[in-house]
């Protein structure tokens, strides 16, 4: 039996400009620049840098590139282009793509920085003031290879035997491992090379001056760990026989700790982002001025060289198959380079008046800093100030972070959710977690707040939360339970 069936579906196709334009949109300064070299080293129809000349008319304004073919397109005969639309005098005017608070006389400021040893070279370069022999030398260096980013060896001993017999061809054993490990956590920065924290903090406390505070915090540590990862103070008091004073000041000593001394490390390897802002919002006679980082509008226009190829070929009187092949290459690289000319005139004009509705949006707390004026504000809502898709909204919170009076933040920090207070009025689910946050802070630290406490609170400050909403924002806030904030 046959049967029939109509099914329609809308769907929207992106040509492979919008997606590269989104993705332009997207990348912050940093990665824009990058981009943006990548892009003039593959086309060299792309130069940067202003044209000595200045014209009134834009010849590509009101171009349409949409329907421009990638490069596996249908061939375009040589005869068939308009060898005068790419003939023109200039490409986009320099105001079009440039901000107006960046100018030619701007210094260009770069953040110096040291090329640094890695953590590990450290080690190294440690060991080698010890006086060791071939066994004992190989032995400690594989010993500083197994140590993580934190400063732990989080193996065992046998493993690291076995390890060293099958991969290094160093055959020893676990006396001589315990031994070179005893060298290992004589290096800097202390508490290095241990297996675990209760060691990490044990090795910390051997390198202090020796003190009355110092030798019972050794004793806690050492006998006592677990009812100090509590915070069991009574049953500390009682097994010590000490003031309450005395095994303050012994805490006091284990809180001045680090339980990841590989991370304090200057020099070690890890990655650490440099944020630039992409924007500026200042406070200029009582109104904010908002401004685009400089950097995200370069100046660019279309090579000269390949405006007279054209001219070349325009005015050659026989043509060769050779020359109509290279007019195909230069027309394909001078509608790349005016299509990426008008996308970053597009991108500057996106993140501008995103960032700008935003503030508008939160005028009152740019206008003082004060967190709980932050408003309930979603993406939809910035979308239809600006009318754009909530996708392009999303793209630019995500990844931009907007230099402000009260610090350099990250968009997308000022968006949240509405939940309402007892007059039934939206209120941002940001100025409630501030709210948490302060009342956490002022709390006494010998008798810290429990959550269903810290829920009554908020509800006689006008914020009725139920206690499970109280542990997620808490959690979010990355503050520990009540026990875990408790203090002598």
């Amino acid at each position: 039996m046959l049967k029939q069936f109509l099914n329609l579906k809308l769907s929207q196709k992106l040509s492979p400009q919008q997606i590269q334009l989104m993705k332009l949109i997207q990348l912050p300064t940093q990665a824009f620049e990058q981009r943006l070299l990548e892009e003039m080293n593959e086309n060299p129809a792309l130069e940067s840098g202003k044209e000595e000349d200045e014209y009134e008319k834009d010849e590509f304004e009101n171009e349409d590139y949409d329907d421009y073919d990638d490069a596996e397109s249908e061939r375009i005969e040589a005869e068939d282009i308009n060898i005068d639309e790419y003939l023109s005098n200039d490409e986009t005017p320099d105001y079009k793509t440039q901000a107006n608070n960046y100018s030619d006389d701007d210094d260009e400021r770069e953040t110096p920085f040291a090329a640094p040893v890695s953590f590990h070279q450290d080690l190294i370069n440690q060991l080698n003031t010890f006086i060791l022999n071939d066994e004992e030398r190989e032995i400690a260096e594989f010993l500083v290879g197994s140590i993580d980013d934190m400063g732990y060896i989080r193996r065992s001993i046998p493993d690291m035997v076995d390890d060293m017999a099958f991969t290094q061809g160093i055959y020893t054993n676990e006396k001589m491992v315990q031994k070179m490990l005893h060298v290992i956590h004589e290096l800097e920065p202390a508490g290095v090379g241990a297996q675990d924290l209760q060691e990490c903090l044990l090795l910390q406390l051997k390198h202090k001056t020796p003190t009355e505070s110092v030798d019972l915090a050794i004793d806690i540590i050492e006998n006592q760990f677990d009812a100090f990862t509590k915070k069991h103070y009574d049953k500390l008091l009682q097994k010590y026989g000490v003031s309450n004073e005395q095994l303050k000041k012994a805490i006091h000593e284990i809180e001045k700790l680090n339980p990841k001394p590989g991370s304090s490390f200057t020099g070690n390897n890890k990655v650490t982002e440099n944020v630039v802002p992409d924007f500026a919002i200042r406070i200029i006679d009582g109104e904010l001025e908002l401004t685009l980082n400089g950097r995200n509008a370069p100046s660019l226009h279309v090579s000269k060289d390949y405006q007279e190829m054209m001219q070349t070929y325009k005015d050659s009187r026989d043509k060769s198959a050779q020359q109509k092949d290279a007019v195909q290459f230069i027309k394909q690289k001078l509608d790349s380079a005016k299509w990426f000319i008008d996308a970053i005139r597009q991108r500057q004009e996106t993140l501008f008046v995103t960032m700008n509705a935003i503030m508008h949006y939160q005028e009152e707390f740019f206008l003082d800093g004060d967190e709980t004026k932050l408003k309930p504000m979603i993406l939809k809502d910035i979308a239809d100030m600006v009318g754009l898709d909530i996708s392009t909204i999303s793209r630019v919170a995500n990844s931009k972070y907007v230099e402000t009076p009260y610090g350099t933040k990250l968009i997308k920090e000022f968006f949240s959710e509405a939940m309402k207070n007892d007059q039934g009025e939206d209120v941002s689910t940001l100025e409630i977690k501030k709210i948490l946050q302060n009342t956490i802070e002022e709390e006494d630290k010998k008798k810290p707040l429990p959550d269903d406490q810290l829920a009554e609170i908020l509800k006689e400050k006008g914020y009725p939360i139920a206690r499970r909403t109280i542990a997620k924002y808490r959690e979010q806030l990355d503050i520990p339970v009540a026990r875990m904030r408790k203090k002598m």
